[in-house]
């Protein structure tokens, strides 16, 4: 039997930046994964926007943490991720979206988000050629960014090694055995470890592998897709959102990389429910018109690729992080709602001072976040 401190399950957006905050802590740590290698769920589908610009004081704050450290990535351990603080651009063009986002502007500003409304004629500066009839005005918030999703799990990865984390890939959770309130083992389908701290962060199988437990978690996967552009020069910098719905979606977003493609993404209505990661022929008809209706200097660019991902969703649009009452020794960081790669970072460090230092200062985290809220709430900006 394989002993140490801490047991992640799931190397992923979560798992993996945790796994280093505990080895940096001197903390015995293992991470367990059924794929072959890290990232290899929900993260190599990111299209790597970093956001703080959030509708609650939790996720602001962690995310904030996250920009922090990503940025820092490469003073900090030299490691380029391509991190780009092109900040995020919430254009308005009908007044009921301008109202809520200034309801939203007071929300964050109380939480110290640097983010204000800014005119058209400021929009057209930061995003040339975007549409301005019916313009409004909108929120931006110029230290959101972005970064390659691979590149900055295989830094926190290759950090993590250096601590001493140990990783085991190719193994599949099948059983737990019990004593009293306290998960004592912990087997996979070639060992079998002990742990004083088991951490659940296995994103889209996070109902699954909880029922091995008998835990009922309200995570239900749902399908997004994703493309890619050939490289042109910068034309533009922020991340570029558009909140106003369409028949077939609620909003898209886009923005350009370190090397110049436009990544970009939408969010179907209704929602393809479940795992199932085949792209769909509806997806580029629909998200061509929108981006190019806002946006007409996209008209001529061609597309690389496209691809589909999950999005671990919660009824409130919230992620689940807790340590469930069903056991002592169990933490939950589940149901990311499509952001564990801009939440992994900031979360990741916390959690690590939670785990080791015992501290009380996150309890508002704990609580807003917790299995056992009613899930009425809503994310505004999900």
């Amino acid at each position: 039997m394989k002993t140490y401190d801490v047991v992640i399950v799931g190397a992923g957006s979560i798992g993996v930046p945790l796994a280093f905050y505990l080895g940096e802590k001197g903390i015995k740590t293992a991470v367990i994964e059924k794929e072959p290698s890290i990232g290899r769920g929900q993260n190599r589908a990111a299209i790597g926007g970093i956001r703080a610009t959030h509708s609650d004081s939790s996720k602001i704050h962690i995310c904030q943490r996250s920009i922090d450290i990503v940025r820092r990535m490469e003073d900090e351990f030299g490691y380029d991720v391509d991190w780009l603080q092109g900040g995020y651009l919430f254009p308005v063009y009908d007044e009921q979206k301008e109202k809520t986002l200034r309801n939203l502007l007071e929300i964050q500003q109380h939480f110290h988000l640097n983010i204000d409304w800014i005119s058209p004629d400021k929009i057209a500066e930061l995003a040339p050629g975007i549409t301005m009839k019916k313009l409004r005005g909108g929120t931006y918030s110029p230290e959101d960014g972005s970064a390659s999703p691979l590149k900055l799990i295989d830094a926190f990865y290759v950090l993590a090694k250096k601590e001493g984390v140990d990783f085991y890939f190719n193994e599949e959770v099948v059983d737990f055995e019990k004593e009293g309130s306290r998960i004592s083992k912990v087997i996979t389908k070639k060992n079998v470890f002990h742990s004083d701290l088991i951490v659940n962060s296995t994103g889209g199988d996070a109902m699954e592998f909880s029922a091995l437990l008998g835990i009922d978690v309200p995570v239900y996967p749902d399908s997004h897709e994703g493309g890619i552009t050939e490289p042109v020069q910068r034309f533009f910098e922020p991340m570029i959102v558009d909140l106003r719905p369409a028949k077939g979606s609620t909003n898209y977003y886009f923005y350009q990389n370190c090397e110049g493609q436009v990544i970009f993404c939408i969010t179907p209505n209704p929602r393809i429910p479940g795992k199932n990661c085949d792209n769909t022929s509806e997806f580029l008809p629909m998200v061509i018109k929108r981006m190019v209706d806002l946006y007409p200097r996209l008209r001529n660019l061609r597309i690389r690729r496209t691809w589909s991902g999950l999005y671990p969703m919660t009824p409130d649009g919230f992620p689940i992080v807790c340590f469930p009452k069903e056991y002592d020794n169990l933490l939950l960081t589940i149901g990311m709602c499509g952001q564990g790669f801009m939440l992994g970072p900031g979360l990741g460090e916390i959690l690590s001072e939670i785990i080791v230092d015992k501290t009380n200062k996150y309890d508002t985290i704990l609580e807003e976040l917790s299995l056992y809220r009613n899930f009425t709430g809503e994310e505004k900006l999900k």
